[in-house]
């Protein structure tokens, strides 16, 4: 059983974001109970932090696809530009 994808788990890089969003809930419900044995509470904790920057990759990736519709002096839409997040 690998940290970054448990048993019967798919590879964090084979999930859409809301299902990797979904599982990293998840793990975060089940170590706030406090319930589980601190062996799988490591092996969780492993797979939420491959699962956070998996998500944290998808949302820039999203981000940098964001455009902006540039405007011509007449108001009319001209273009398209990259939308600054800053």
């Amino acid at each position: 059983m690998s940290a970054s994808s448990p048993e019967g788990a798919p590879a964090a890089g084979d999930l859409p974001f809301e299902k990797a969003l979904e599982q990293l809930e998840e793990i975060v419900r089940r170590l706030e109970r406090g319930d589980v044995p601190l062996d799988e509470s490591v092996a969780i904790y492993e797979r939420g932090e491959v699962l956070k920057k998996h998500c944290e990759a998808l949302l820039k990736r999203a981000e940098a696809r964001i455009q902006r519709i540039t405007l011509g002096s007449d108001g009319r839409p001209e273009g398209v530009a990259p939308l600054d997040m800053s």
